[in-house]
């Protein structure tokens, strides 16, 4: 896969704004881990191989288990393997990212209103809303993931 456009070096002020909202989120006081599964399952749902291949190796940082990594895509039927906030997370990121489809329904407000707080849930929101854009973006220009570049040389 090759690059299209180097969207870093064309608008580095755009993609700085971005990143400004990463940090934001970051530092919301949200788990680190738990986001980053939320940052996986998006990632997932859009087919973001740059996302997915950058989260992965995010959370094996974090010491998460592949065995665990390996379910994120099927959490419903991961048993216990996910606590209570990261399941209502995973959940509200499905949602919201298939928002054309689900147009968010009470239910799946009710069921994230349960485990987080009202802050909580809006950054938890607003990084599944940079995360679909920052897919959208990559898969838009092709950036091609670490994992791929690395093999190429």
């Amino acid at each position: 896969m090759t690059i299209r456009i180097d969207y870093e070096k064309v608008a580095p002020s755009g993609y700085k704004a971005l990143g400004g909202v990463y940090l934001y989120v970051a530092q919301s006081g949200l788990d680190g881990v738990l986001v980053e599964l939320v940052y996986l399952r998006v990632s997932q749902i859009n087919g973001c191989a740059y996302c997915l291949d950058f989260h992965t190796r995010n959370l094996i940082n974090k010491g998460v288990a592949p065995e665990k990594l390996a379910l994120v895509q099927v959490w419903p039927e991961a048993g216990r393997m996910f606590d209570d906030r990261e399941r209502a997370a995973l959940r509200w990121a499905e949602t919201v990212t298939r928002v054309a489809e689900t147009s968010i329904p009470d239910d799946e407000f009710q069921a994230v209103s349960a485990v987080f707080g009202e802050k909580e849930i809006v950054d938890l929101t607003i990084g599944i809303g940079l995360m679909n854009s920052l897919n959208r973006i990559a898969i838009s220009f092709r950036r091609p993931p670490q994992a791929a570049t690395s093999a190429a040389m």
